[in-house]
C-alpha cells in the first residue's frame, strides 16, 4: 500500500475569523504503482490534500500513511519522507534556476549528499525517463528550452530524487493540446515504470483517458471515488459537485437523448468509437 489516509481533517487559522475547514474525514487508500486523478471545484480541498501528503502541511486531524509509516510521528525522519514522496506544482518550470539543465535536475539529490558518480547516473536516468537526450541537453540553459521541455526538466529534478510517489498539482496547466498529450503520455510511461502517481487536475479528459482510479473532492469531503468509468458516467454526482463530463461522455450523452445505444460507461473516444462501428456494420469512420 502506497497511501493509507484515516479520518484526515483540516482546518486553516484556526480560532480566527477566518477560520476555515478545508478537509473533513478524508479517508482512502491508493495500491503500489496506481495512477489516481484527484478533481473538484476551486476550494474543494484537492490541493490541500496532497500537500498534507507529501509533507508540506503539519497539524492535521488523523493519519496519512506513506508505505506504512506516519511521518507525522516525531520519531520517524522526514528526510526520508521527501525521498519518497517527489511534487510537481503548477508551472514547475517557474523553479529552475541553474545555468544547466544537468545541474539543475542534480541540485536535489547534490543537497541530500549523493555522491557525484550516483548523482550523474540519477541525472542520466531521469532525463531518459522523460525523453531528454543527455549529450544533447545536459549543457543547455534550461530557460532557452520551450514550455514542454522545460516541464520535463522540472519533473527530471524530482525524479533524481527517486521517489515511488509522484504527487502532480495541475501539471498541465498551460500547456497547448499537443503538449498536454505529451505531457499525459509521458506520465503514462512512468507510471508503468512502477511510479505511484497523483494528479490533480481540472482537464476532465486525460483524466478519463490516463488515470485509473479517480476521488472527487467537495466541500472538504470526499465526494466519490471509483474508476473513470463509475466516476465519468455519472453526470448527476458530478453537476453536484459543480463538475462536468468529459467531453466524449458528454458527446455520448447527446447521442443517447437523440436515441442512440450508447452504453453510459462510454467516456473515452476509444470507446466511444468502437461502439460507433459496431453500429455502423464495422465501417470505418
Amino acid at each position: 500500500m502506497s497511501i493509507k489516509v484515516e479520518n484526515l481533517s483540516y482546518t486553516y487559522m484556526p480560532g480566527t475569523p477566518f477560520e476555515h475547514q478545508a478537509l473533513k474525514n478524508v479517508s482512502f487508500e491508493i495500491e503500489d504503482a496506481d495512477f489516481v486523478g484527484i478533481v473538484g471545484h476551486t476550494g474543494s480541498g484537492k490541493s490541500t490534500l496532497v500537500q498534507i501528503i507529501s509533507g508540506l502541511i503539519k497539524g492535521y486531524d488523523g493519519k496519512v500513511l506513506i508505505n506504512g509509516i506516519d511521518y507525522a510521528d516525531k520519531k520517524q525522519d522526514r528526510k526520508l519522507l521527501r525521498r519518497q514522496v517527489g511534487v510537481v506544482f503548477q508551472y514547475p518550470e517557474y523553479q529552475l534556476f541553474e545555468e544547466t539543465i544537468e545541474k539543475d535536475i542534480a541540485y536535489g539529490p547534490t543537497k541530500l549528499g549523493v555522491e557525484p558518480e550516483e548523482v550523474e547516473r540519477r541525472v542520466r536516468a531521469a532525463m531518459d525517463l522523460v525523453e531528454l537526450d543527455y549529450d544533447l541537453y545536459r549543457n543547455k540553459s534550461p530557460f532557452s528550452l520551450s514550455g514542454g521541455q522545460k516541464r520535463k526538466v522540472a519533473i527530471a529534478g524530482v525524479l533524481a530524487m527517486e521517489p515511488s510517489i509522484l504527487i502532480m498539482d495541475e501539471p498541465i496547466a498551460g500547456l497547448d493540446p499537443m503538449g498536454r498529450e505529451n505531457f499525459m503520455r509521458l506520465t503514462k510511461s512512468l507510471n508503468e515504470c512502477g511510479l505511484t502517481i497523483l494528479m490533480v487536475s481540472h482537464n476532465m479528459d486525460n483524466l478519463a483517458e490516463y488515470t485509473r482510479h479517480v476521488l472527487v473532492m467537495n466541500d472538504g469531503e470526499l465526494f466519490m471515488e471509483g474508476t473513470p468509468e463509475e466516476i465519468f458516467s455519472d453526470y448527476d454526482k458530478l453537476r453536484a459537485a459543480s463538475l462536468n463530463l468529459p467531453e466524449v461522455a458528454q458527446f455520448a450523452k447527446l447521442l443517447r437523448a437523440k436515441g442512440m445505444d450508447i452504453p453510459q460507461n462510454v467516456i473515452r473516444y476509444d470507446q466511444l468509437k468502437a461502439v460507433l462501428m459496431e453500429k455502423l456494420g464495422g465501417k470505418q469512420l
